[in-house]
């Protein structure tokens, strides 16, 4: 006879922590995430329910099974994977944890997710992201971003942190941070005015397009930077 834990009835949803990738549907209608490991294959919205991904009929999350989104308690532990090679151009997600789950040491394993915040790292560069690009990968009709600061962009597909909330929906805040030290830039939440702060971003974003645009025509014109036209 096995001894079972007593089931667990909080007063609120759990809250977890976890590492994902940041989608962009291919025709930029559409914002969503992508896990690391188990998973990684099926981006979700910031509102999902979890399924089995070994295709087996039983609800996620099943005791016998891997299946289900899974979480940490720690928001130390999970910025701690972002310091690994694989997952330097991740984002940091603070979830809601919905439906039924199973709690072990370390964190959740469960059947349905809100999304609250993600936050986004540096750029490679190591300047304040500004914006989330196209980082080069993705899946069946999804891009992957990555953080970049307004002037790495170089001409990339890319959406600005507030607007990348605005595609995902479901009242989702994205921030930016430096390194494991969290610090959130202003609060980009969705709203239906944006503050200085977003629009200071917005306009660095535009500037660097603009900036290479220029300098595409100047280069087709025959023109040098300096106005001056070659040969």
């Amino acid at each position: 006879m096995r001894l079972r834990l007593p089931e667990e009835r909080p007063t609120e949803p759990p809250t977890g922590y976890k590492i994902a990738h940041p989608m962009l549907s291919q025709d930029g209608t559409r914002a969503g995430f992508t896990g690391v490991s188990l998973g990684g294959a099926l981006p979700y919205g910031v509102l999902a329910d979890a399924s089995c991904v070994y295709g087996l009929r039983h609800r996620a999350p099943n005791r016998r099974c891997d299946c289900g989104f899974h979480c940490v308690h720690d928001r130390t532990a999970a910025e701690a994977l972002l310091c690994t090679a694989e997952h330097r151009a991740a984002v940091l997600l603070e979830v809601t944890v919905l439906g039924r789950y199973l709690r072990f040491e370390r964190g959740f394993r469960y059947a349905r997710q809100r999304v609250r915040t993600a936050t986004a790292g540096p750029c490679a560069c190591g300047a304040l992201a500004t914006a989330l690009a196209d980082a080069g990968w993705g899946r069946p009709g999804w891009r992957a971003l990555a953080p970049s600061c307004a002037g790495c962009l170089r001409g990339r597909t890319s959406v600005s942190l507030a607007g990348f909330a605005r595609l995902a929906g479901e009242r989702l805040r994205v921030v930016a941070g430096e390194g494991a030290s969290v610090a959130s830039v202003a609060g980009l939440a969705v709203a239906d005015e944006l503050g200085v702060p977003e629009l200071a971003a917005e306009a660095a974003l535009l500037q660097a397009r603009l900036d290479w645009f220029q300098a595409q025509l100047a280069r087709l014109d025959g023109r040098g930077p300096d106005g001056g036209r070659k040969g």
